[in-house]
């Protein structure tokens, strides 16, 4: 039981915050305080889990018990808690995005630089059986130098509550790229083991949520109503992705478009290639060869399909929280270069030209100031 000993808090007690607590009881670590703003969450919450419960997070990193905090609340409010958490010298896995922006990504960042806690960020697709198999055959040089990574991650239709936080900009970051983008754009990275990045260009579109007649046939976006909520967010994004030795990556998310729904993510070798769902437990493998006659060769690998990434990743946060070692993956230097992406995603989009990391964000005032000059 690898969470012997470390107590638990988990501020956000909605269906993530619940898995997480359920993830973590399981692998033997108790769970002894959460915190939500809404009263029903935390009687629900405390009854499950026999736990106590707060209404701010202030109360909770002042709690003895806890050892360790998971963050699962809107993107906007990771940062005071993560970092009044870290100060406190208390161990945090933040949910993906690291933040709603890249100044916060960067302000939690530094605090968990000056922090003796460790701090992890939710990419729990990395620890999923089609990832960590593509990962072995990578290290064992079967794919050989890889040069592409095509990423998706399509709902047909899907927009996750419209006039929720997921469509208010002030409190997500964005849309469909900052929710589930994200998830295909680590995996990239990650699977090329986060090169250097020479060049970002994307065009992001808000199509489908503004409109009233919007089809939604699966009754995703309950209770649809465009002209009454707010929706301010793209539900769209293409981009492409250009690194220092040659690698590139194209991605595709969507919360609805008028495509077939996707979660593929395929990468390119000059020995072989790798394609899987993202999330899944199946790995094929494609190659070719000369022997006998010449011929492709397709391997299908498959692993338990109850063993989820989630599980993994609240193992591995917990293993390192117990030793004190810090995490090899899901780091916080990681988690700043996907935020580094996904904020010169948008900087292309809004000035419709390629970008690199590096390149300032212009403000409003200085767009006019320029233009006056000119």
């Amino acid at each position: 039981m690898i969470g012997a000993d470390i107590g638990v808090g988990i501020v956000g007690l909605g269906g993530m915050g619940t898995l997480h607590a359920q993830s973590v009881r399981d692998l033997g670590a108790a769970v002894v305080a959460g915190v939500d703003l809404v009263p029903e969450q935390r009687e629900r919450f405390a009854a499950e889990f026999d736990a106590r419960t707060y209404e701010t997070h202030e109360e909770l990193v002042t709690d003895e018990a806890v050892d360790a905090v998971i963050v699962t609340t809107p993107n906007r409010f990771h940062e005071p808690i993560a970092v009044a958490s870290l100060e406190a010298g208390l161990n945090v896995l933040v949910e993906k995005p690291l933040a709603h922006s890249l100044e916060s990504a960067e302000r939690i960042a530094e605090a968990a630089a000056r922090s003796s806690g460790i701090c992890m960020v939710g990419f729990h697709n990395r620890h999923a059986a089609s990832m960590a198999m593509f990962e072995d055959q990578r290290d064992r040089d079967r794919f050989g130098e890889l040069t592409h990574v095509e990423a998706n991650y399509v709902r047909r239709r899907g927009v996750p509550g419209p006039g929720s936080w997921f469509t208010d900009p002030e409190l997500s970051g964005g849309g469909a790229l900052v929710d589930i983008g994200v998830h295909a754009l680590d995996l990239a990275l990650y699977a090329l083991d986060f090169p250097e990045i020479v060049e970002v260009s994307g065009v992001t579109r808000t199509t489908f949520g503004t409109r009233e007649d919007v089809a939604d046939p699966d009754g995703f976006g309950d209770n649809w109503d465009a002209e009454a909520e707010r929706y301010e967010v793209d539900d769209s994004v293409s981009a492409f992705i250009r690194c220092a030795g040659g690698q590139t990556i194209s991605l595709e998310a969507a919360w609805a478009t008028n495509r077939e729904e996707s979660m593929d993510f395929r990468v390119r070798g000059t020995k072989a290639g790798a394609q899987f769902d993202i999330g899944d437990t199946n790995l094929r493998i494609l190659e070719a060869g000369t022997a006998g006659r010449d011929h492709y060769a397709d391997v299908n690998m498959s692993a338990d399909e109850t063993l989820t990434g989630y599980a993994d990743q609240d193992a591995a946060f917990l293993e390192a929280v117990a030793t004190g070692v810090p995490p090899e993956t899901n780091t916080i230097d990681e988690a700043l270069t996907v935020q580094r992406v996904i904020d010169a995603i948008y900087r292309s989009s809004e000035s419709g030209r390629s970008v690199t990391l590096a390149d300032a964000r212009v403000s409003d005032a200085q767009v006019e100031s320029a233009t006056r000059l000119d």
